[in-house]
């Protein structure tokens, strides 16, 4: 009996650790799950769909019934097996004799799984599927999808898919957090409603539950509102739309093209269903009291001053918003009635966002108004608004959602909070028992930069590679483990002013969503980002079989570049394990796989653009000329210098960075490689040795809408000791240039002479010029690099 238990004893000690697969545990090739199941044990062989199989689903199951009727759609469609769905009775399906060749879905009672969970048992011969709700079969399908080949997700016929294996395995899976969001913007650019289905189905293969649909905001109304018909018929509408960033041209650049779209309520309530049918719960957002410009075009009357009003044409934050009346309140109330018709939603979100308290602190009324109502302040005032919405929706039976504003002032006392702007708000509301979904920009933000920015479509800013999505853990370990219940769930969200296109939605959403799909769902302990570095290409194949624009950024060889001591500039290409091949070019040709292979630095003894991509046996893995770098290599490369002038705090110079030969990138409103002055650049170059020079050229920085010009003057003198100097050139240069943003790159020549030391003085003009964005403002000079031949 003791050696029976010893046995015994072994055995369960040799399959926990297959079975729990901690996060320091790969899967196996042959699991490329996403996101990664809580438990999986694997097991040896496979269970072969072909066309004897059936799937088994109980009698008077309709939701079950629906989903098994789908999942064989979707491989019938790809595979052209016909397999069936059969309904039979409970014993049947649960009989242990039942013939082999089968998919049963076995419903259970069993708390562990609770209503999202399920469990997924694969032999040679069966496929159980275990869940207590239909959600639980829903989210087992969407794993079994992903044990099977990537082409069963296309919408063709592959005829290599006579046959179709699933690997043996177990696995008990059941979500991290309940709310697993995604949010689409459609205020700023309007997307179709065949693009938010298909947006819909990318969301339930990878697990989402709740999609946040901004409908509402300056640049347009977006939904059929009955009782107010000017909302679509004049809110829906813009005169034309900024080009670029805000701060791109100076002056503005606007198109000329009027701009609209909303959905009617018919097409509302087909989103509404067809998301039911993926168990995708749909939020609708209506903004208020800010981002209310599109409204107060159609109705002036909400507003605290008379108007007119225009529907906004550009992007920020703007100062005319709904003006707390009876008359507004009445408005909002009757729009979000028509709203929570459409909307089964348990959430309505309100927004609460961005309201700027110019037009209250103006207003008579608003000032009796906090008088009356005894609060202290507009930012009180802003909290009674969001109350009052508040006690509206809740005695509908619903509950609001509001951007981490609506603390400002005091917490209205049913809201959920959506913390945005860091986790300081969601940690403030789950501390005071408030529900949290946390979104900070820093992990969620995904209109924000994904790989290099002169290489990457336009988008916001900053920069947001998906290892750092990954990364996000929702719950932030100050809070206790009370506090910490309140933190719902994670959301990514995707602001689109700078995304016309579903194509480029697609861009920006896929593969980020993927790894925050693994956030939200899978256990922390379970999370492993180099193990879902290595399921992540099989998943680009499932992404390409659904026709997905995603980005291949993931696979991009990054570029670093540094000056050595010789004058030369040395560039490194760094790529992931899963890019074997890195290939390159340094004549302005695209690489192929038959260009050279990078298998050390390159040692640059000329200015060259660098190009790179990844390969796998010669295949493309990343999109070919992505990584694009420009390096310049003259006599000041590598060499040292001295500032007579000081440069800014913002922008400092870093160990030598106008001598390091390399050039500036510029992405949204990000700088790197720049560095800036508030006074005159006067800068010495040691050549080290004296030698001909006949020419400089120094990178500007042209970005007049945030103050920074080319010089008024530019003085270049030459000396061999340092100490005496004689002018070269004394040059005047356009300091009220304004237009397109960038790096000008001007160029001084003078006769040919000999010396060791190089001075360059940039004469800054002192104040903005007149005509352009900011007249009178402290100017900036800023500088890239400085060449010299």
């Amino acid at each position: 009996m003791i050696i029976r238990f010893a046995l015994i004893a072994v055995f369960l000690l040799q399959l926990i650790p297959s079975f729990s697969q901690t996060g320091d545990v790969p899967l196996t090739n042959r699991y490329t799950i996403i996101p990664r199941p809580a438990q999986l044990d694997p097991r040896a062989g496979e269970f072969v769909i072909n066309q004897t199989t059936i799937i088994q689903v109980p009698v008077a199951q309709t939701a079950l019934k629906a989903i098994a009727d789908t999942f064989a759609n979707q491989i019938n469609r790809a595979s052209g097996l016909g397999i069936s769905v059969r309904n039979v009775s409970k014993t049947v399906t649960s009989a242990p004799s039942m013939g082999s060749n089968s998919i049963r879905f076995v419903p259970v009672s069993d708390t562990a799984l609770g209503g999202e969970g399920y469990r997924l048992d694969v032999t040679d011969k069966l496929i159980t599927i275990e869940a207590a709700q239909p959600k639980g079969f829903f989210y087992a399908v969407q794993t079994l999808r992903q044990l099977l080949p990537p082409a069963v997700l296309s919408q063709s016929l592959f005829p290599e898919l006579a046959s179709l294996t699933v690997p043996a395995c177990r696995i008990q899976d059941r979500p991290r957090y309940a709310y697993r969001g995604l949010h689409l913007d459609v205020s700023r650019h309007f997307f179709p409603v065949s693009f938010i289905k298909k947006h819909l189905d990318l969301m339930a293969l990878h697990k989402f539950n709740n999609f946040h649909w901004h409908l509402t905001d300056d640049q347009g109304w977006r939904i059929e509102i009955k009782k107010y018909p000017k909302l679509t018929q004049v809110g829906s509408q813009r005169r034309e739309t900024l080009v670029g960033h805000y701060d791109e041209y100076d002056p503005q650049v606007f198109d000329g093209k009027p701009y609209g779209g909303f959905y009617t309520q018919d097409e509302v309530r087909e989103v509404v269903r067809y998301a039911a049918t993926k168990h995708i719960n749909v939020v609708p957002e209506i903004e208020m009291p800010g981002h209310a410009l599109a409204a107060l075009t159609a109705y002036p009357e909400l507003a605290c001053a008379p108007g007119p009003y225009q529907v906004a044409t550009k992007w920020g934050v703007f100062t005319d918003v709904f003006c707390p009346t009876e008359q507004t309140f009445t408005f909002l109330q009757d729009v979000l009635t028509e709203v929570m018709a459409l909307f089964p939603s348990k959430y309505i979100h309100i927004g609460g966002d961005e309201c700027p308290k110019d037009a209250w602190r103006k207003s008579a009324f608003c000032q009796q108004l906090i008088k009356r109502e005894g609060l202290k302040n507009e930012n009180e005032l802003q909290s009674w608004f969001i109350t009052r919405i508040d006690k509206f929706v809740t005695a509908k039976g619903r509950r609001i959602i509001g951007w981490d504003e609506i603390l400002e002032g005091g917490l209205s006392p049913n809201a959920t909070v959506m913390s945005w702007r860091g986790t300081k708000g969601g940690l403030e509301a789950a501390r005071q028992r408030h529900d949290v979904i946390m979104t900070p920009g820093q992990f969620c933000y995904l209109d924000h930069y994904q790989g290099d920015p002169a290489m990457e479509p336009t988008a916001f800013g900053g920069s947001l590679p998906i290892q750092q999505v990954y990364s996000y853990n929702p719950t932030p370990a100050e809070l206790s483990p009370a506090e910490a219940t309140h933190i719902l769930g994670a959301q990514g969200n995707l602001w689109t002013e700078y995304i016309s296109t579903t194509s480029q939605a697609e861009y920006m959403f896929w593969p980020r969503a993927v790894a925050l799909a693994e956030v939200v769902w899978t256990p922390l302990a379970q999370k492993n980002y180099d193990d879902f570095a290595r399921r992540l290409p099989t998943h680009f194949d499932r992404l390409a079989k659904l026709n997905v624009n995603a980005a291949r950024t993931f696979f991009d060889a990054a570029p670093s570049g540094k000056a050595t001591p010789g004058g030369n500039v040395e560039v490194s290409l760094t790529a992931g394990p899963q890019a074997p091949e890195t290939r390159y070019t340094i004549d302005g040709s695209t690489p192929s796989g038959e260009s050279p292979r990078y298998e050390k630095p390159l040692l640059l003894d000329k200015s060259a653009t660098v190009r790179a991509a990844t390969f796998n046996v010669r295949k493309p893995l990343s999109q070919l000329a992505k990584v694009q770098k420009e390096y310049l290599v003259s006599k000041a490369t590598g060499k040292p210098y001295t500032l007579l002038t000081g440069p800014t705090t913002g922008r400092p110079d870093k160990n030598y960075a106008l001598t390091n030969g390399t050039t500036a990138s510029m992405g949204g409103y990000e700088l790197s490689d720049v560095v800036s002055f508030t006074n005159d650049i006067n800068a010495i170059i040691d050549l080290g040795q004296s030698q001909p020079v006949q020419s400089v050229r120094v990178g500007f920085l042209k970005y007049t809408a945030k103050n920074i010009c080319l010089p008024k003057q530019v003085d270049i003198a030459v000396s061999d000791d340092g100490k005496t100097f004689r002018p070269v050139l004394t040059t005047k240069t356009n300091a009220a240039e304004g237009g397109k943003r960038g790096v000008v790159r001007l160029p001084f020549d003078f006769t040919p002479t000999t010396a060791r030391y190089v001075r360059i003085v940039a004469q800054n003009i002192g104040q903005v010029p007149a005509g352009l964005r900011n007249p009178g403002k402290t100017a900036q000079l800023a500088v890239d690099e400085i060449e010299i031949n």
